[in-house]
C-alpha cells in the first residue's frame, strides 16, 4: 500500500464542484465554446487518475486524506486501487466527452449555465462516490448523486412529467440512502473500522457476524434502488425526462452504476454466502428479464436504450452475485463494455432527436446519407452492445457464457436468462443503431443533417474505444481488466480472453444469442405487440404503485397533520406539558430512580419563610384573577418572591437577572394586554381546568424530582474550577457569570439574541399583517391603545 496523501487528488476531487461554480459565467462569455474550458475540469482530472495506473496494475493501493474527526476516527480521505481506479477514468473521461456534447446540445438554451453546472455537480458527486475511503464521505456523496440526479432529471421544471420523474427518483434513490446509513452503520459498528481500505482485508468478519443478514438486507437496499434493480427499475426510464447528454452519463458512466459499485467494493468481505449467491443472482436475473422485455415494447430510442440499461444492470449483479470462476472477470469485461457502448448510443439517440426533430423510430430510416459519421459511431456501438467482434462486447459476452455454463441446474436457469436477455438487447441494438438509418428516407420534422462535431465526437470516441479495447486485450488487461477483478475479489485474478472465444459450450451460446436475436430483430413489430398484450394482462406495474404509494402517503400526512396540528394554541400547550410530565415521571417511576425524600429544613429563618409565603400568594392570586392584567401583576409578585429567595440563599447575579426578567416580562405583557380585549374569556369547563391543573402539577413534581435527584449525585467541581480558574487568565474578566454569558458561551448568547430579535420581527410583521401594514389605531394621535 502506497500512502499518497498529496493535496492535488484533494483539489482534482473538488475540482467538477469548483468549475460548476463558474460554469454559467463560461456560457454567458463564451456560448457553446464554453464547453472547450469546461471540459478542461474532468480532463485534467482523468490525467491526473491516469498517471496511477502503472501503481494500480503493479497490484498497490493508494490512499490519502486528512483527519476530520479524529476521536470519531473520521476523515476525509480517498482509497484507490483497481476496482476506484476504473470507475474514476470512466467518470472524467466520459465526462469530458459529455460536457463537449452538451455545449452543442444544449446550445442556444437559456439555461444552458445552469445545466452545465448541475452535470459538473453530479460528476463531482459520482467521483466522491467511488473514490471515498471513509464510509461517511461515501454516504455524503452517495446523497449527493441522489440530489445532483434531481436537479438534471426535473431541469426542465416547467413540464410536469419532468417534475415528477425528478420526484420519483430522489425518493426511490434517497430512500434507499437511508437504508445503506443504516448498512454503514451496521459495518461500522461490526467491524470497528470507518475506513474501506482497512475493511475489505478484514477476512470473515462481516460475515461472522449474527448481524450480517441484516447489514446485507440494508445494503442491498442502497444498492438496488440506486442501480435500478427489480422492483425498484421503473424510476430509470422515466428518468429519460431528462435531457439526452444527462441520459448518456447517468447510463453509462455515473450513478445508476453506483449500486453496482458498491457490491463489488463489498464482496471481499460480504460475499460468497449463500444469501448473497442466492439475493444477488435472484434479483439481478429478473431485472435483466424485465428491462430486456420492457426494452422491446418501446419505440423510443431513449426509452429502449433505459430498459436495456435496466437489463445490463441486473446481468452486472447476477455475475458479481454469481460466485463461480470468471464470474468477476466477466462482469468486469461488461462493465467497461456497456459504458462505452452505452454511453455513445444515448448520444447517438440524441444526435438523431437533435438533427432530425423525432426519437420515435418507427418514423425513422434512411438517414445514413445525411448523418455518415453519426451512423458509423451507432454500428460500431451497436456491434460491441450486440456482442459482435471485433469489439469489447464480445469479449464480455464470451467471458459471460464461460462463467455461467456449468450443467448444475442452478448454472442452467441463470445460463437461459442470460442468453434470452442479450439476444432481446441485441435485437434493441440493432434496432437503435440500422433503423433510424437504413431503408427508404423518412419524412421527419426537421431537415436532418450532420451533427457538429462537438456532437458525434464523443460517440465515435467511445465506440472505437472499445474497438481497441478488444484489438489489445492483453494490453487492455493488465491495466484494467486485472487489477480491477483482483480488487473485487480480493485476490490476484489472471485474464486471458482476447479476440479468439472459448470453443465448446460458451461459443455455441454465442451462436444460438447471436441468432435468437436476429430473429426477434426480424420480427420486431410482432415482439413489441406480444408483449404490450402480456404487459397489458398483467395490470399496472411498479410505476403505478409508487403513484398509488404517494397518494396514501400525502392522504395519511394529512389525516396525522389534522390530528397532531388542530390549530388550536391551547391543544400544543397541553400537549407540550403533557409530554414533558410523562418524560419526567415515567423513568422515574419504571426504573425505580426516585430521589429520598429529604427532612423538613428545621432551622428556616422567618424572613425566608415569609417570601415563601409571598410566592404561595402570588401563584394563588394567579390562579384566582378575573382578569389578564390582574394575572399578570400576580405573577410578577411570585417572581420577584423567587428572586429575593435567590438573594437571600447566596446568588446576587441570579437574583439580579431573575429581577430584570420579572420586570421586562410584567412590562411587555401589560403593553401587550392593552392593545387586546381584557375581558374575561376563559371558556374551559370544569373538566378541562382539572386535567390542566393535573398536568401542571405533574410537570412540577417531576422537575422537582428531577432536581433532587440530581442534587442526590457527587457534585463534579471541574466545570466550575476552569471557570474559576480562567475567566481572568482567558477572558480578563472577574465575574465569572459574565464571562460565560458573553465569552465562554458567547456565540450561544449570540444567537439567543438573534432569536429574540426574529421574535420580534416576526411580531411586528404580524401586527402589520393584521392592519394591512397601516399604522394601528390611535396612535396617529399618539394613544396607548387601539
Amino acid at each position: 500500500m502506497i500512502a499518497n496523501v498529496t493535496s492535488l487528488t484533494f483539489v482534482v476531487l473538488f475540482l467538477p464542484f469548483m468549475t460548476a461554480l463558474c460554469a454559467p459565467l463560461a456560457v454567458a462569455k463564451l456560448g457553446r465554446n464554453g464547453a472547450w474550458l469546461l471540459a478542461l475540469a474532468p480532463a485534467l482530472a482523468f490525467v491526473h487518475f491516469l498517471g496511477f495506473v502503472p501503481e494500480i496494475a503493479a497490484g498497490e493501493v493508494v490512499t490519502g486524506g486528512y483527519a476530520w474527526v479524529p476521536s470519531f476516527n473520521l476523515s476525509f480521505s480517498w482509497f484507490l486501487d483497481g476496482l476506484s481506479l476504473t470507475f474514476s477514468l470512466l467518470i472524467t473521461g466520459i465526462g469530458t466527452l459529455i460536457v463537449l456534447y452538451a455545449g452543442a446540445y444544449m446550445n442556444g438554451h437559456p439555461q444552458q449555465g445552469r445545466f452545465m453546472a448541475f452535470l459538473l455537480l453530479f460528476m463531482g458527486a459520482m467521483l466522491g462516490v467511488v473514490v471515498s475511503d471513509s464510509l461517511l464521505m461515501l454516504f455524503v456523496y452517495w446523497e449527493l448523486t441522489s440530489i445532483t440526479s434531481f436537479l438534471l432529471i426535473g431541469f426542465d421544471h416547467r413540464r410536469e412529467a419532468s417534475r415528477r420523474a425528478a420526484l420519483q427518483a430522489l425518493v426511490v434513490t434517497g430512500g434507499g440512502g437511508l437504508a445503506l446509513l443504516a448498512g454503514l452503520i451496521f459495518i461500522w459498528n461490526i467491524s470497528g473500522t470507518t475506513q474501506l481500505s482497512m475493511l475489505v482485508h478484514g477476512d470473515d468478519i462481516l460475515r461472522q457476524s449474527p448481524f450480517y443478514f441484516a447489514t446485507l438486507l440494508l445494503v442491498l437496499g442502497g444498492a438496488f434502488t440506486k442501480s435500478a434493480q427489480f422492483p425498484f427499475h421503473f424510476w430509470l426510464p422515466n428518468a429519460m425526462e431528462a435531457p439526452t447528454p444527462v441520459s448518456a452519463y447517468l447510463h453509462s458512466a455515473t450513478m445508476v452504476k453506483a449500486g453496482v459499485y458498491l457490491l463489488m467494493r463489498l464482496n471481499p468481505v460480504m460475499g460468497e454466502t449463500a444469501a448473497w449467491e442466492i439475493l444477488l443472482p435472484f434479483f439481478g436475473g429478473l431485472t435483466m428479464l424485465t428491462g430486456a422485455f420492457l426494452a422491446i415494447r418501446q419505440t423510443d430510442l431513449k426509452l429502449m436504450l433505459a430498459y436495456t440499461t435496466v437489463s445490463s444492470l441486473g446481468l452486472l449483479v447476477m455475475l458479481v452475485g454469481f460466485g463461480s470462476e470468471h464470474a468477476i472477470e466477466a462482469a468486469v469485461l461488461y462493465l467497461v463494455a456497456h459504458s462505452l457502448f452505452k454511453g455513445a448510443l444515448f448520444m447517438v439517440a440524441g444526435i438523431i432527436d437533435h438533427e432530425a426533430g423525432t426519437r420515435d423510430v418507427t418514423k425513422l430510416g434512411g438517414l445514413r446519407k445525411a448523418m455518415p459519421n453519426t451512423f458509423i459511431a451507432a454500428l460500431a456501438a451497436a456491434l460491441s452492445m450486440a456482442g459482435l467482434p471485433p469489439f469489447l462486447g464480445f469479449l464480455a459476452k464470451e467471458e459471460i457464457y464461460y462463467a455461467l455454463a456449468h450443467p448444475d441446474p442452478r448454472s442452467i436457469l441463470f445460463t437461459v436468462v442470460a442468453v434470452v436477455g442479450n439476444a432481446l438487447m441485441l435485437a434493441v441494438a440493432f434496432a437503435v443503431a440500422l433503423k433510424p438509418f437504413v431503408g427508404k428516407p423518412s419524412k421527419t420534422p426537421k431537415h436532418a443533417h450532420e451533427a457538429p462535431v462537438l456532437m458525434w465526437l464523443g460517440p465515435a470516441t467511445l465506440a472505437f474505444g472499445g474497438l481497441i479495447a478488444a484489438l489489445f486485450s492483453g494490453a487492455f488487461h493488465a491495466v484494467v481488466s486485472v487489477p480491477t477483478a483482483s480488487a473485487i475479489a480480493g485476490e490476484n485474478r489472471p485474464m486471458d480472453i482476447s479476440l479468439i472465444p472459448h470453443i465448446g459450450v460458451p461459443l455455441a451460446l454465442s451462436l444460438f444469442t447471436v441468432a435468437l436475436g436476429v430473429m426477434v430483430y426480424t420480427k420486431l413489430a410482432t415482439a413489441r405487440h406480444h408483449v404490450t398484450r402480456a404487459l397489458l394482462a398483467a395490470g399496472p406495474g411498479p410505476d403505478k404503485a409508487f403513484d398509488a404509494v404517494m397518494r396514501g402517503l400525502v392522504r395519511l400526512s394529512f389525516s396525522i397533520t389534522r390530528l397532531l396540528q388542530p390549530g388550536k394554541l391551547e391543544f400544543y400547550v397541553t400537549a407540550t406539558f403533557a409530554i414533558i410530565a410523562l418524560v419526567l415521571l415515567v423513568p422515574m417511576y419504571a426504573y425505580d430512580e426516585f430521589p429520598a425524600m429529604p427532612a423538613w429544613p428545621g432551622g428556616i429563618q422567618l424572613h425566608e419563610a415569609a417570601f415563601v409565603v409571598i410566592a404561595v400568594i402570588g401563584l394563588g392570586a394567579v390562579l384566582t384573577a378575573s382578569s389578564r392584567l390582574s394575572a399578570i401583576i400576580a405573577l410578577g409578585i411570585q417572581g420577584f418572591a423567587v428572586a429575593v429567595l435567590f438573594l437571600l440563599f447566596g446568588a446576587p447575579d441570579l437574583s439580579f437577572t431573575q429581577f430584570m426578567v420579572e420586570t421586562l416580562s410584567v412590562v411587555i405583557l401589560t403593553l401587550v394586554m392593552t392593545r387586546l380585549r381584557l375581558s374575561p374569556t376563559d371558556h374551559r369547563h370544569r373538566g378541562q381546568k382539572l386535567l390542566d391543573g393535573t398536568i401542571a402539577l405533574a410537570c412540577g413534581t417531576g422537575f422537582a424530582l428531577l432536581l433532587l435527584k440530581a442534587t442526590e449525585q457527587t457534585f463534579n467541581n471541574s466545570l466550575s474550577d476552569f471557570f474559576g480558574a480562567y475567566s481572568k487568565v482567558i477572558a480578563h474578566g472577574n465575574n465569572v457569570v459574565n464571562v460565560i454569558i458573553v465569552d465562554f458561551r458567547g456565540t450561544d448568547t449570540l444567537g439567543e439574541i438573534a432569536v429574540v430579535m426574529v421574535t420580534g420581527l416576526a411580531i411586528l410583521a404580524l401586527i402589520r399583517i393584521r392592519t394591512g401594514g397601516k399604522p394601528l389605531k390611535g396612535e396617529q394621535k399618539g394613544e396607548g391603545k387601539a
